[in-house]
């Protein structure tokens, strides 16, 4: 058995190897028929950066995709630079220089990959998924009886904060800045998987599409995973299969559908204020253009905000949304699994938790608000702020960075749940209610308890549990998420989740702020 998952390393790490190098490959040609495409679609006004384009790109030949990357953005910001300092700001391009290459790098492709798409996705997506698979299904048998046990998860270097998660991190942090940053990089990544969205929605793919189609995958083959090491838990075993069908058919397939079918492109398990950007004024004008159905939309994330939410959580806690729908969530527990244990349990993180999170809540309020108004009155700033400046800051800081690099590439390093304990407004607006206003609670039998610690080590969002074990006391902290990991590692059956009545869920508990050093070691 030992042999067949080092095979099945081999065999990941080759296609890993495969799949990065795709990014240096390929050669490209932007041929004028498809240059003239692109510029009419896009409306440029920048004249030099036209000329520059015809002058240095159209027609020519570039062995690489940084080379012609290179061109590209050099001549629009020289454009810029020009048009900038005249105060011509109609001839300005604002996008990011690398999302204006992207398309003209997309309609450029030459060379192995895009000549050979079906055997790349087999050599990196197909050859991926079977040694992932070969390196978790010996586990049935290697693993013995079924059960969780603390063995050695702190003495391997891979889920230890050792060489091998920080070279993990390295490379996931790599990914999300390259994905989020420098898109025309994952062309040929996007080439690869071409046929599966045009038989889906009928266009080409995008590195979003990449990133979900790569989100679906992870999510699938890890949930194998879970399906075995969890496979005494009956709630684990549904959560995970329940989270993972969210992910692929509400996240994935759905909203491609949506497109091919000439409607707008929805998650309709996304919620503001995870879904920021969803009073945007791009996005409310795309809705009420298309007829009843963007309408229907539009009222929908309303209610969905404003009253599923919170009713849900009244009645079951942020885990309906956060440990069973969410995708960000479901990555985490299925990707993030191996590293729970790495969460910080320290009273400082937590008072880091709660600032953080419920400051970008507000963020997330504020921008909101001025969206809004700067809409419905129809004027660009408020207090002299840019409502356009709230937007791109948000996006970048939280939407990109915190949520992505950070949330996702600080799986080794931090735990599988930095985003949703630091970072997510919605999980902090859930907590709320949740915290004050729920039938929700991890109830405790402390005269069962033996302390073994094995709940508090595999608790995601770094609390404390076996301390409220001890003291018999309901745990019913805002930042919870009903993963239900603590109850299934406990070896004597000390911790329950419940949905109660609210009377006396916080028996003899006091409010936030209460004894965090007998609660927080």
């Amino acid at each position: 058995m030992k042999i067949i998952k080092t095979v099945g390393l081999i065999l990941f790490l080759i296609a890993l190897g495969i799949f990065t190098s795709l990014v240096f490959l390929g050669e490209f040609r932007l041929d004028r028929q498809d240059y003239a495409s692109i510029i009419e679609s896009k409306g440029f006004k920048s004249t030099l950066f036209l000329e520059g384009m015809e002058n240095t790109v159209v027609g020519k030949e570039f062995a690489s995709i940084y080379d012609m990357s290179r061109h590209i953005t050099k001549t629009l910001d020289q454009a810029n630079k020009y048009y900038k300092g005249k105060e011509d700001w109609d001839s300005v391009v604002w996008d990011s220089p690398h999302a204006i290459a992207y398309p003209f790098m997309k309609a450029s492709g030459r060379g192995i990959v895009v000549e050979h798409r079906s055997l790349c996705w087999y050599l990196t997506f197909g050859l991926g998924i079977l040694g992932s698979l070969l390196y978790i299904l010996p586990n049935v048998i290697l693993l013995g009886p079924a059960g969780i046990k603390n063995n050695g998860v702190f003495q391997h270097a891979a889920t230890n904060k050792g060489w091998i998660g920080v070279l993990t991190a390295v490379y996931l942090v790599s990914f999300y800045i390259l994905l989020y940053f420098f898109p025309e990089y994952a062309v040929n990544w996007t080439y690869v998987l071409d046929p599966i969205r045009e038989s889906l929605s009928g266009n080409a793919a995008s590195q979003w599409f990449v990133y979900g189609f790569l989100y679906c995958v992870v999510m699938s083959v890890m949930a194998v995973r879970m399906y075995i090491k969890y496979r005494h838990n009956a709630y684990q075993i549904l959560r995970t299969t329940v989270v993972l069908f969210f992910q692929i058919a509400f996240a994935f397939l759905i909203p491609e559908i949506l497109v091919r079918f000439n409607m707008p492109y929805y998650d309709f398990k996304n919620a503001w204020p995870l879904d920021y950007d969803f009073f945007f004024d791009w996005n409310i004008d795309k809705l009420r253009a298309n007829g009843n159905i963007g309408l229907f939309m539009l009222v929908w994330g309303i209610a969905l905000t404003v009253v599923i939410v919170p009713v849900m959580v009244y009645f079951f806690g942020k885990r309906w949304y956060c440990s069973w729908v969410c995708g960000c969530g479901g990555l985490a527990e299925t990707l993030g699994d191996p590293y729970r244990q790495l969460s910080d349990k320290s009273t400082k993180a937590w008072q880091v938790e709660r600032y953080l999170i419920h400051g970008v809540l507000v963020f997330a309020i504020i921008m909101t608000a001025a969206t809004l108004y700067t809409y419905f009155s129809e004027v660009e700033s408020i207090l002299w702020i840019s409502t356009y400046n709230l937007q791109y800051y948000y996006g970048f800081l939280v939407g990109s960075i915190f949520s992505g690099v950070i949330g996702t590439g600080f799986y080794p390093v931090m735990g599988n749940r930095v985003w949703c304990r630091f970072g997510c407004p919605l999980a902090a607006y859930m907590g709320i209610v949740q915290r004050f206003k729920s039938r929700f609670r991890i109830t405790t039998n402390g005269g069962q308890c033996i302390s073994c610690g094995n709940c508090s080590t595999y608790c995601e969002q770094g609390i404390d549990v076996r301390a409220y074990a001890q003291k018999g006391q309901n745990i019913v902290r805002a930042s919870c998420v009903g993963c239900g990991i603590c109850a299934a590692v406990c070896p004597r059956g000390v911790l329950k989740l419940e949905n109660g009545p609210e009377e006396a869920r916080i028996e003899d508990l006091p409010l936030i702020g209460f004894d965090t050093k007998s609660t927080q070691k």
